[in-house]
């Protein structure tokens, strides 16, 4: 009896130590590990450069969809990340934020990289023509639509204002909503940073 009472207690000890092990880091923000969807993307930079998801593999890479005219969420969302890359100190080396603009008839690649960059020399923004921006808000799940102006010129454009983060393994990991403060992003690259 006194056998089978300490191999059930040896049991449950295992149990209870695999099931510590297998635990999820708990995020400040939405945990989208394992989402199906946010697996590709195919842009230019705002260098002329062609970039896929592969080629930040190893950084934590966060995604916002934007345009470059939005007046308030957009540049909000880039000055939260500036502040995030600052916050990481040596890490935020290992920080990719990359900026896709919903707006490529007005966000020419000139006006991407003077956008981008007054917020960090760092930041890269991605555009595409108007059949691959569709394609990669489909895959992100992303809402934009164009909203008239007093002219054909100054029309704005509602869409969604979340970002995504990618782990250094390149796999989608978490929503933050817009407003989320620096610290709470912060504190969730740093898990993933450190493999979780």
């Amino acid at each position: 009896m006194r056998v089978f009472a300490a191999a059930l207690l040896a049991l449950a000890l295992a149990v209870s130590v695999a099931a510590c092990g297998s635990a999820r880091p708990q995020f400040k923000n939405t945990d989208l590990t394992g989402a199906g969807y946010g697996k590709s993307l195919r842009l230019t930079d705002h260098t002329g450069r062609v970039r896929t998801l592969d080629d930040f593999k190893g950084s934590v890479v966060t995604i916002f969809f934007g345009y470059t005219q939005c007046p308030d969420v957009c540049p909000t969302t880039l000055a939260a990340m500036k502040a995030v890359k600052q916050q990481l100190g040596e890490d935020g080396r290992r920080l990719q934020v990359l900026f896709v603009t919903l707006d490529p008839e007005r966000d020419t690649q000139e006006l991407l990289a003077q956008y981008v960059t007054a917020f960090d020399p760092s930041f890269i923004g991605l555009r595409g023509d108007a059949e691959a921006t569709a394609r990669v808000a489909k895959e992100f799940k992303i809402f934009y639509q164009k909203v008239p102006g007093a002219t054909p010129d100054t029309y704005t454009m509602d869409h969604s204002a979340g970002s995504y983060v990618f782990d250094p393994e390149g796999r989608l990991r978490l929503y933050v909503r817009y407003g989320q403060s620096p610290d709470a992003i912060a504190a969730d690259i740093k898990l993933l940073l450190a493999g979780q």
